[in-house]
């Protein structure tokens, strides 16, 4: 991706999450002992909810389980951000509350890919988180 001068650049939001899709995904993380199917079952009821795949990322018990979650939910995140207009430059910030779910499906993603030794992979993602926020810090999303 070619570099542009920041000028250039616009911020793309994603649209924030409806409360009632908030609400069966703290449902089903509330459920202790199926927790993992559970937020399947939001997933699959709505495979465009990027904050269900980024937390599926998160519960994942194997890497490569992570690595996949955490891809689709990057492609979804994706997908969304060029129905928003995005052309495949310009911010997508950590500080726009519905744009975190997409940016934590990317660390995911990278986080997984390091683990597995993927390491054009990892740079890649480390480029393009700070292409996408500037400001971008790991800590925004815990281990």
């Amino acid at each position: 991706m070619a570099d542009l001068p920041l000028a250039d650049r616009h911020d793309t939001v994603l649209p924030a999450v409806s409360d009632e899709q908030r609400a069966h995904l703290q449902a089903a993380l509330a459920s202790a002992d199926t927790r993992k199917a559970a937020v399947s079952a939001v997933v699959a009821d709505d495979p465009t909810f990027i904050e269900g795949w980024a937390t599926l990322a998160t519960l994942a018990d194997e890497t490569i389980e992570a690595y996949a979650y955490a891809r689709v939910g990057y492609h979804r995140g994706l997908d969304a951000l060029r129905g928003r207009g995005w052309g495949g430059t310009g911010f997508v910030r950590w500080s726009q509350p519905s744009n975190r779910p997409f940016l934590t499906c990317l660390v995911r993603l990278r986080n997984a890919a390091d683990e597995i030794g993927e390491v054009p992979e990892v740079q890649r993602i480390d480029e393009f988180l700070v292409q996408l926020d500037p400001d971008w810090n790991d800590a925004n999303v815990p281990a």
